[in-house]
């Protein structure tokens, strides 16, 4: 089996003088960084306007609290919504 620590060393040694020329200052993520950026942003404002519409057209039926009933309430839902007089 090869040794990899001798490879890894040799690629370090060949890298390093080339990461010596960049310079720090210069490395930006340039107009491509920031198209991608933009296009994302638009992405998640569109979703986002998309969602609340959606949520607006959203309609849930609320169910009574049972405890809020009266007594005459329940036996009218439980007669079958007759209401028993007297």
């Amino acid at each position: 089996m090869p040794d990899m620590s001798a490879s890894a060393s040799l690629a370090i040694t060949h890298l390093v003088p080339l990461a010596k020329e960049l310079d720090e200052d210069k490395v930006t993520p340039g107009v491509l960084g920031f198209i991608v950026f933009a296009v994302m942003a638009l992405a998640v404002w569109a979703l986002m306007k998309s969602m609340n519409r959606h949520m607006g057209r959203v309609d849930f039926p609320e169910a009574e609290d049972p405890e809020s009933r009266s007594e005459g309430d329940t036996e009218a839902v439980a007669s079958g919504g007759k209401k028993k007089n007297g």
